[in-house]
């Protein structure tokens, strides 16, 4: 009986890999779903919601006379939590000179945004950033603009082939009937 508790909790693990929410074993065969730590939030279709169709191209940059405590605190989130590629800001990175929190925060912000949509609400970092029809793009340091990012999402799993799933489940329960007996 344990071992079949243990499959089941290892299959419901490794499908969990696959979609968005997080399945957490506890005493026992139960299951208990924990949604994502975000909560949805409605935004509107476009033009509405999206500025790239009401006034043509956008950027997302930090607004000039924040405090520094909240700019380095959003562009720590966005770095962090936000899963923006900050590289390119890092030293050595083509967008790291000038090495300026303001100018870091920027790059930061608009990676974000753009990854997420160009959405209003994905230009906000707490009040510290402000949409620009002005490309902020300088030297080597070009900043992402509409449709040149992909989401960071992972793919869905329709995108999956139905085969690769089923390998991957199989080879898992082989595993542990293996290493079981």
């Amino acid at each position: 009986m344990k071992m079949e508790a243990f499959l089941l909790n290892c299959s419901l693990l490794l499908m969990a890999a696959t979609c968005s929410c997080f399945l957490v074993p506890t005493a026992g065969t139960s299951v208990q779903e924990k949604a994502d730590a975000a909560i949805p939030v409605t935004t509107l279709s476009p033009p509405e919601g999206n500025t790239t169709f009401l006034d043509g191209i956008t950027w997302c940059v930090a607004r000039a006379g924040v405090s520094q405590i909240d700019l380095q605190n959003a562009l720590d989130w966005a770095c962090g939590l936000g899963m923006t590629d900050c590289g390119a800001i890092q030293e050595a990175g083509e967008c790291y000179e000038p090495d300026t929190l303001v100018s870091h925060a920027s790059y930061a912000f608009n990676s974000y945004y753009q990854q997420n949509g160009n959405s209003d609400i994905a230009c906000n970092f707490g009040g510290t950033a402000a949409l620009t029809k002005h490309d902020p793009s300088y030297g080597k340091c070009l900043y992402a603009a509409p449709g040149s990012v992909r989401s960071a999402a992972p793919p869905p799993l329709s995108e999956y082939k139905p085969s690769f799933l089923w390998w991957k489940l199989v080879g898992v329960l082989v595993l542990l009937l293996y290493k079981g007996s």
